[in-house]
């Protein structure tokens, strides 16, 4: 399997080198040449298996060379770190289900992809000889960075620096940044939102006089955020083993269709949904959820993406962003895999803040995509109502999901089965979670955290109970343009 850049596809790279490498020279994101086909043999064949058994089973059609056994031996470690099942699926009516993606070491979904790069980075320098010193520079928006800190921490020829927008985040989220530990890691705060902090990691990653320095220092650059394809390819795996799971329980027929509803900041997780589909999964429409911050709801209704727009801080900040980075490469598929016109787009994007796709682009891209957005009333009320009506308790994010897919419905009269992602505990967002459901919140972490498992009885885990009282060793706060020296200043230590 050969990876070609959406902006250059005479690139062309094994999969385990675009692993490695993150993004490619040109600045594009490595996308597979073809896409290798699933059939409903092998769908029957994953109801099956238990999830690392699914896991390596579709990542082995992307990187063949690393080996099934030796992806299933890592699949095996990562999700053994998990409390029960990595991708639970949760039956609330008829037609509609939650899949739970937060029951990793971080409780948000990035564990699903974090906990497994590692090996695979591992696996790839070694398949392909890099002997050098991996730095993983991060931009996060909440919950990547946390998750890429517990998966690299202490990994050996791995360093790993993580970015935060400073108010950006929830307090539970950046507390969990703070008090990160590992001899290998690195945590900032940038004074800016989360595009700020991903403009400053991207420039870094295409500026050729930075890796000069850097390979001075024996290191080369990688990402752990979704622009990389070994973030990337977990996430294919649970939209097939969310269909697997509704096929053996019966929900469902052999090839009968489903919706995915998925909270949408940066594109990479309904990316996946769309790369399963490519795949042969049958899904009928993939449901894109935004909140106040909608640049993606007005570009898959209108065929415009446009960043000149007031930026919003919500009470589900992970999907706080206005530029979605793997947005390129659905555009880049959209026109036919044309690379100079995805560089074209990306180019305009960066001067005048804006690009358009055509006509034609706009009717193929919603033969699979509805998007619809919640503002923050909204957002509060469904997730009170979940949790009265059903006794459900979700978190800021997946309420966005929940009520997106109302919407969906509402206005389409749809009858598939749909599952909405659930992508986050409800407890990294706690005190919005309290006021959603009629509590009080708690100027003090912990007696909100208790508070609302005593309100929910949802258990409190142990990694979140020990967080107040661990020490903060991540106290930096810098403006975008001194990224690179604080990059410099780390590997030269």
């Amino acid at each position: 399997m050969k990876f070609i850049s959406t902006r250059d596809i005479t690139v062309s790279v094994k999969g385990s080198e675009a692993i490695v490498k993150g993004l490619s020279n040109d600045g594009g994101l490595f996308v597979p040449e073809s896409f290798p086909t699933v059939t409903g043999e092998d769908i029957d064949n994953l109801t099956e298996m238990e999830y690392a058994q699914r896991a390596a089973f579709i990542i082995d059609k992307f990187v063949p060379e690393i080996g099934y056994e030796s992806l299933l031996d890592s699949a095996n470690k990562a999700y053994s770190k998990f409390d029960g099942e990595p991708a639970p699926v949760v039956k609330l009516d008829e037609n509609l289900f939650v899949m739970e993606l937060w029951h990793g070491p971080t409780h948000a979904f990035k564990d699903i992809a974090l906990t497994l790069l590692p090996y695979l980075m591992t696996s790839s320098k070694k398949l392909i000889g890099a002997n050098e010193r991996t730095l993983i520079l991060v931009a996060t928006s909440g919950d990547t960075g946390k998750a890429a800190l517990e998966g690299f921490k202490d990994v050996e020829g791995t360093d790993i620096i993580v970015l935060y927008p400073e108010e950006g985040v929830s307090d539970l989220q950046k507390l969990q940044m703070m008090t990160q530990r590992g001899n290998n890691v690195k945590v900032c705060a940038i004074k800016g939102n989360f595009d700020d902090a991903q403009t400053a990691v991207k420039k870094i990653f295409t500026d050729k006089e930075m890796a000069e320095q850097l390979w001075e220092n024996g290191v080369k650059l990688s990402s752990a955020n979704s622009i990389n394809w070994g973030r990337l390819v977990p996430q294919i795996t649970y939209y097939f083993s969310a269909y697997a799971d509704l096929l053996a329980s019966g929900e469902i027929e052999k090839g009968e269709e489903i919706n995915f509803c998925v909270p949408s900041g940066n594109f990479g997780n309904i990316l996946a949904g769309y790369y399963a589909k490519q795949m042969g999964l049958p899904v009928n429409k993939l449901i894109c959820a935004s909140n106040k911050n909608n640049v993606l709801t007005d570009f898959i209704t209108k065929g415009e993406y446009d960043i000149n727009r007031e930026f919003y801080k919500t009470t589900s900040p992970s999907m706080d962003i206005l530029i979605s980075s793997n947005l390129e490469r659905l555009v880049f598929e959209l026109s036919g895999r044309n690379d100079k016109l995805t560089a074209t787009r990306m180019a305009q994007l960066k001067t005048e803040k804006t690009y358009a796709i055509t006509e034609t682009e706009l009717n193929k891209l919603k033969e699979d995509f509805y998007a619809g957005c919640a503002g923050e009333d909204e957002v509060a009320d469904t997730l009170g109502r979940y949790f009265d009506e059903y006794g459900y308790i979700a978190d800021t994010h997946t309420s966005v999901g929940l009520y997106v897919c109302e919407k969906f419905v509402a206005e389409t009269d749809d009858e598939h089965k749909t599952v909405v992602l659930s992508t986050a505990s409800p407890y990294k967002f706690v005190n919005d979670v309290l006021v959603a459901i009629g509590e009080k919140p708690e100027k003090d972490e912990m007696k909100a955290l208790e508070k609302l498992e005593n309100v929910t009885a949802l258990p409190l885990p142990d990694s979140l109970k020990e967080l107040p009282s661990l020490k903060k060793l991540h106290t930096d706060s810098v403006h975008k343009e001194e990224v690179p020296s604080v990059v410099l200043a780390y590997v030269k230590k």
